[in-house]
């Protein structure tokens, strides 16, 4: 049986201490920091809930408890308090995802109860870049997406999320009203990026989450049929270029250690590897 340390609930009165935690590794904690930020912690915009572990009488570790769960600058005393937690409360989210040490620990005590996993990502080098890529010319026919085009770049989405996810974002209960919504908030807040040839997008991403310090690029999709032709390559030095000058001073993605295309491409962009996350599915 788990026991169970000093573990809460958190509010906006604990904002500062929660930035505070998050701002220890600001590139692997910057999807919750974004969520944080944008919330203020409030519970109806934050999209689900915050918890907070503390060692005497200070808050040292947090769990954002949502659609995903993801743990943060958490140790073993404080991965096992969170594991009672989600344990109590049943399986609320879709995925784990966080550094992969601590989603390893995590899932050996959520495991049992939870599992199996449809899937699992083991290792997601993540990685950063703080300059436009040298030497490498930017498409320029990769470009904004406008709220318009809504219905141009929805496919590309689709596809995207289901290569990498194994399911379709469409399949879901709600038959994807989530998933399209997310993206219309992505489009309309210009941060969705398309190379569009004969009427359909051949290449895409999205600036995600978005914090002082560090953005995510997310949704990263070449059409089958125009990959290892480049475009790729070309179209994230575009899509960096907006996002070092618009959003954050460091560029920062995840990808799948097997994906050793992938992989090659942010290499050669300049890109290079500060961590790895790990993605429980299910």
């Amino acid at each position: 049986m788990l026991t169970t340390p000093a573990v809460r609930l958190l509010d906006s009165r604990e904002l500062t201490a929660v930035l505070e935690v998050l701002a220890r590794d600001p590139v692997a904690n910057a999807f919750v920091t974004a969520r944080v930020l944008d919330s203020r912690l409030d519970p109806r915009r934050l999209g689900g809930e915050m918890w907070g572990w503390y060692h005497r009488g200070e808050l040292v570790s947090l769990c954002f408890a949502g659609a995903n769960l993801v743990p943060v600058g958490a140790g073993p005393a404080a991965l096992r308090a969170f594991a009672e937690r989600a344990l109590a409360q049943g399986r609320r989210c879709s995925s784990i995802v966080g550094p992969a040490d601590q989603v390893r620990e995590l899932w050996t005590y959520l495991e049992r109860a939870w599992g199996p996993a449809r899937l699992i990502r083991a290792s997601q080098p993540l990685m950063v870049i703080e300059r436009p890529p040298p030497g490498i010319a930017a498409d320029p026919r990769v470009r904004r997406v406008r709220r318009s085009e809504m219905e141009l770049v929805m496919p590309a989405c689709v596809a995207m999320f289901t290569e990498e996810v194994g399911v379709s974002p469409l399949s879901a209960v709600d038959g994807g009203l989530a998933y399209q919504s997310r993206v219309a908030e992505t489009v309309g807040e210009g941060r969705c990026f398309a190379r569009v040839e004969d009427g359909r997008v051949v290449f895409k991403a999205e600036i995600g989450a978005v914090t002082p310090s560090v953005c995510q690029l997310q949704g990263v999709w070449t059409a089958p049929d125009r990959r290892g032709r480049g475009l790729a390559t070309a179209g994230l030095a575009q899509v960096i270029h907006h996002a070092l000058e618009e959003a954050a001073p460091v560029v920062s993605l995840y990808v799948n250690d097997f994906n050793e295309p992938a992989l090659a491409t942010y290499r050669r962009l300049g890109f290079r590897e500060v961590g790895a996350l790990r993605s429980i599915m299910f």
